[in-house]
């Protein structure tokens, strides 16, 4: 469709040539911009198929209004000053019937099928008696999302006049009660002295007494101005006046060093210890290793950053940390097992080897200890002086032929009943009782420390252990191990054969699906057997 004038006439060569140099001249600033209907400039760079008006828009001059949201689709809300009426009066009721109101009651603001009153045995209509008033019906208020949040929607200005009232009354009281007893002391011929009533202060006097550190009060103009700083604090500059001690920027107001490092100032007594004790204390080198490692995995091509996700910073971190620690040992590990030397790694300290130690230990002449930690007193696991089943010593007082014993009754079982005199001739004629397989059990858990419940289960460890070695070391079940596993390899390869003689189509669903379990020797064996070698001179006569 060609493009015509205002007139309906096509446009000429001439015209559409004046059209183009009037639009350049508009973005240059050499001619004014196009105007809307309300007077506003139209910006000359706005593309043609957002600036011109579809045909259907009804518009006969340069407008944007088709672009702006539409007043008939808007949503209307509420306004501020909008909200339920609270407080209503009593609407009187009517003397008679009126036509259209509720048939039970005779107000009008409901029907009959929503009357709330008792139901009437003859209605309001037909008798015109007790005629009920009108409910008041609220408005339905619709907000936005900030009307919604208001907290001071629906607050009533005039209800903050009942606490001016209450506030100036205590005023009043206040000052009658001071008039009252300064004529009192008048009368009586007393001298009044001025005293400092905190409540009888104006506001004057509240803002000429307040001194708080950091704040600047002005009387006049009722402001509060925060300082830069307190000005209780000591400047940097002033804890240490050697000139030698640690340098102060006072450009930026910082101070890196400890001004009291080269003096005997302990740590307790020293107020500021320089900034970079701020910088390498608490937190902070672990929150710079972590910025550290984020700029590092951004570079490596993972998108994490400390202030936008610093869980998932934290969890990578984390994660990174226990893979490296896995990494480095099984790193060890590797190196020992190539070249040896873990028994140097497991040797004892050098305080045991040598007996020696560098904790400094200072006597005195009568023995005491001066300076230092005295040495710890070697303590037995076991409890002292404490006797059991009878028996009037401890166990391991008694030792013969390499064993321990009692020496009450000469009884070599631990946690055996005292059998007194009694036990001690037996033992001298040489009738001990054979000592049982639960008693040496017993003895035996004692002696290496352990639990009858854990020596048991090693016992039955062991036990295992030996029965499978000796299973596996028979000729005869490897060799029943093998024809089995012979059996089965040639199983799956006619099963393998069928399948890729069958189509496509017909196979079933799972048919490339195989046993995945832990291969044992035998099946590496017979799969080794069965195996079909391509290169075998001898492969067409199996």
């Amino acid at each position: 469709m060609a493009a015509k004038t205002e007139d309906g006439q096509k446009k000429s060569r001439l015209d559409w040539r004046k059209e183009k140099e009037l639009e350049e001249a508009r973005k240059a600033g050499t001619a004014p911009a196009l105007t809307d209907e309300e007077g506003k400039d139209i910006n000359p760079h706005i593309p043609q198929y957002i600036s011109q008006a579809p045909w259907y828009y009804g518009t006969s001059r340069p407008t944007l209004k088709h672009q702006r949201p539409q007043e008939e689709k808007q949503k209307q809300f509420s306004g501020i000053t909008e909200w339920y009426k609270r407080g209503t009066d009593v609407i009187p009721a009517a003397t008679k019937f009126r036509k259209g109101a509720c048939q039970n009651c005779g107000a009008m603001t409901h029907k009959k099928n929503d009357c709330l009153e008792r139901p009437r045995r003859v209605g309001a209509k037909f008798s015109g008696e007790d005629i009920k008033a009108d409910e008041h019906i609220q408005p339905q208020l619709s907000f936005d999302y900030d009307g919604k949040r208001d907290r001071w929607n629906g607050y009533n200005v005039q209800d903050y006049k009942k606490v001016v009232d209450e506030y100036n009354k205590l005023e009043m009281a206040k000052q009658h009660l001071k008039a009252e007893r300064l004529e009192e002391e008048l009368a009586e011929g007393k001298k009044t002295e001025i005293v400092d009533d905190p409540d009888s202060e104006d506001e004057d006097k509240y803002a000429d007494r307040a001194d708080m550190p950091g704040q600047k009060f002005d009387t006049k103009r009722r402001t509060t101005v925060r300082n830069l700083r307190i000005r209780e604090d000591t400047a940097k500059y002033l804890h240490n006046l050697d000139p030698n001690s640690a340098y102060y920027d006072p450009k930026t107001r910082s101070m890196r060093e400890n001004p009291f490092k080269e003096t005997d100032a302990t740590a307790n007594n020293v107020t500021y210890s320089g900034d970079n004790f701020v910088r390498f204390s608490g937190d902070t080198q672990k929150m710079a290793q972590t910025q550290m490692f984020a700029w590092e995995a951004y570079e490596k091509g993972a998108d994490v950053h400390l202030q936008a996700d610093p869980t998932k910073l934290e969890l990578l971190h984390q994660e990174y940390r226990v893979k490296k620690g896995d990494f480095e040992q099984d790193k060890k590990l590797t190196v020992l097992e190539k070249y040896g030397g873990e028994e140097h790694l497991n040797a004892p300290p050098k305080d045991l080897l040598l007996a020696q130690t560098e904790h400094y230990v200072e006597y005195s002449r009568t023995g005491k200890v001066i300076k230092g930690q005295e040495k710890a007193v070697a303590k037995s696991k076991y409890e002292e002086d404490v006797y059991t089943n009878n028996h009037t010593s401890v166990w391991g007082s008694y030792w013969q032929e390499g064993r321990w014993g009692y020496a009450c009754c000469h009884s070599f079982v631990r946690n055996s009943y005292c059998t007194g005199e009694s036990g001690k001739a037996s033992s001298a004629t040489g009738n001990n009782p054979p000592i049982t397989s639960a008693a040496r059990m017993i003895q035996e858990a004692e002696e290496n420390g352990k639990t009858l419940l854990e020596l048991h289960q090693e016992n039955r460890k062991k036990g295992k252990k030996r029965e499978k070695s000796v299973d596996e070391d028979d000729e005869e079940v490897k060799k029943e191990k093998l024809n089995k596993a012979l059996r089965k390899e040639e199983r799956n390869q006619k099963e393998a054969d069928r399948l890729l003689a069958m189509d496509e189509r017909k196979r079933p669903y799972n048919s490339h699906k195989g046993d995945y379990h832990e291969v044992t020797e035998e099946e590496m064996e017979a799969y080794r057997m069965k195996r079909r070698q391509e290169d075998d001179p001898m492969k067409d006569f199996l």
